[in-house]
């Protein structure tokens, strides 16, 4: 009797949690980053879909706390422990970050959003202390993830370069 897997699906400034057999998978990874913070143990992963490295470019004043890199790392540990994750026991995966379009050389950092996002949930990550096991960022190619919380392999697909696993 085999169990049967869903595929939750997060959407671009979206957030969510699975326990295996369960697996989570977001798309259109350009210079927005997937990040995944999971327990191994207790099988249960979050994904959030990074937009943005900082909540201080929001417009309006309710913020999406999944958009921002800042906001979402802490939002996202809140999710994995409420469905049952140990805060010690956490460890990240993130995958994204591709600078999409080249500019001149003289590229300003508003241009950078993707290693400016990557850079942003590396500090956040730290902050809360969830070492980074395995990532795959930058390049100029967008990318799909799906992360298994049962083997907690990250399966990355990448325009016109195939299927890695980290």
């Amino acid at each position: 009797m085999s169990e049967t897997v869903h595929v939750v699906k997060v959407g671009i400034a979206d957030m969510n949690v699975v326990h295996a057999p369960n697996v989570i998978r977001t798309s259109g990874l350009g210079s927005c980053v997937g990040v995944v913070i999971f327990d191994h143990v207790k099988e249960v992963a979050g994904l959030a879909h990074v937009m943005l490295p900082d909540s201080s470019m929001a417009r309006t004043e309710t913020i999406n706390v999944a958009k921002y890199a800042d906001t979402a790392v802490e939002a996202l540990i809140r999710l994995v422990v409420r469905a049952g994750g140990r805060k010690e026991m956490l460890k990240a995966k993130m995958a994204g970050g591709a600078q999409m379009f080249s500019f001149s050389s003289k590229s300003t950092d508003a241009m950078r959003i993707g290693e400016r996002n990557v850079e942003a949930l590396r500090q956040q990550l730290n902050r809360f202390r969830i070492p980074i096991v395995a990532e795959d960022v930058g390049g100029s190619s967008g990318r799909t993830i799906e992360f298994n919380p049962k083997t907690t392999i990250l399966s990355i697909r990448t325009v016109n370069q195939g299927i890695k696993e980290i």
